[in-house]
């Protein structure tokens, strides 16, 4: 499937309050990004500083021959039988593809969707950077020299975690979290898309834990 288009790029020098977002969370077979695949997605758009819950969507994938690696079992929690029935990775793909278009992306971690969104779209990771918002790295802006899991920076700002790990779930954290952070760098002078991106630091080897 062609890579679906982002936002103008001149939309990154906009305050975040006036341009489409979507936060964005995979699960995945493993981190082995010669091997494995998406297995689930979450999808929660962000519109005029609200979420909009309603048009969430949440995407089991068949991973097809590619087996889930014990590791990552142990943290999302799916198994080969709860994926029996889903749509494969290429059918899958026509729903995000549309979640996603013209859209900048929310994601807690960006190394590891940007990787993913160019091995499923086309598309160096660092090319699809220039369209996302790290969480992570806004949070390192809100307080330099820290860094924790999402579950535990979600805490601090008392943004609710139901299920860690679930591609839908951690969607909405991250678009809570993206809220709350956008809030706090917009009171220090930092309002647009660019002033929230970090300058990207090279993708780390994403080696397979199981």
């Amino acid at each position: 499937m062609n890579r679906p288009p982002g936002p103008p790029g001149f939309h990154r020098s906009r305050s975040w309050s006036s341009v489409d977002l979507v936060a964005l969370d995979f699960e995945a077979t493993g981190l082995d990004l010669t091997h494995d695949t998406i297995i689930s997605f979450g999808v929660v758009p962000i519109r005029r500083r609200r979420i909009e819950v309603g048009e969430s969507r949440y995407q089991l994938v068949d991973p097809g021959d590619v087996a889930l690696s014990p590791a990552s079992i142990k943290v999302h929690g799916l198994r080969p039988v709860d994926l029996e029935g889903a749509p494969p990775v290429d059918a899958a793909l026509e729903a995000l593809a549309e979640a996603i278009e013209g859209k900048f992306i929310v994601v807690w971690f960006a190394a590891v969707e940007s990787a993913f969104l160019g091995k499923l779209f086309g598309g160096s990771p660092r090319s699809w950077r220039r369209r996302i918002v790290d969480t992570r790295d806004m949070f390192a802006q809100v307080e330099p020299g820290r860094m924790y899991p999402l579950s535990e920076v979600a805490e601090r700002y008392e943004v609710p975690v139901a299920s860690p790990h679930h591609a839908l779930d951690d969607a909405l954290v991250t678009a809570q979290l993206f809220l709350v952070l956008a809030a706090r760098l917009e009171a220090r002078g930092r309002r647009t898309i660019r002033q929230f991106q970090r300058p990207a630091a090279p993708a780390p080897v994403l080696r397979r834990t199981g």
